[in-house]
């Protein structure tokens, strides 16, 4: 069963390659979406795709790449959009 989530990771996620990092995990996952920058500083990922790989891919999010620091995640269920891809906006 294919689900949605909404992610927007808190802390030094700018400027340290977040983006390229969610992008290539949620890729390998399996998963379909979008990785962007907002204005204020957070990351917004959007992946819809299977649980088990929402769950790995939270985890991912959570330790982010090396020179990221993660201070906060927040989650919140979406509705399933139909992407072709994972893609950076």
């Amino acid at each position: 069963m294919k689900t949605a989530k909404l992610y927007f990771v808190e802390g030094r996620v700018q400027g340290v390659g977040f983006r390229f990092f969610v992008e290539r995990v949620a890729a390998d996952l399996g998963l379909k979406g979008y990785v962007r920058n907002r204005a204020d500083g957070r990351v917004e990922v959007y992946a819809a795709g299977a649980e088990e790989a929402l769950a790995k891919l939270r985890e991912r999010l959570e330790a982010g790449p090396r020179a990221s620091l993660v201070e906060r995640l927040q989650e919140q269920a979406v509705p399933f959009e139909q992407y072709k891809n994972f893609s950076i906006q």
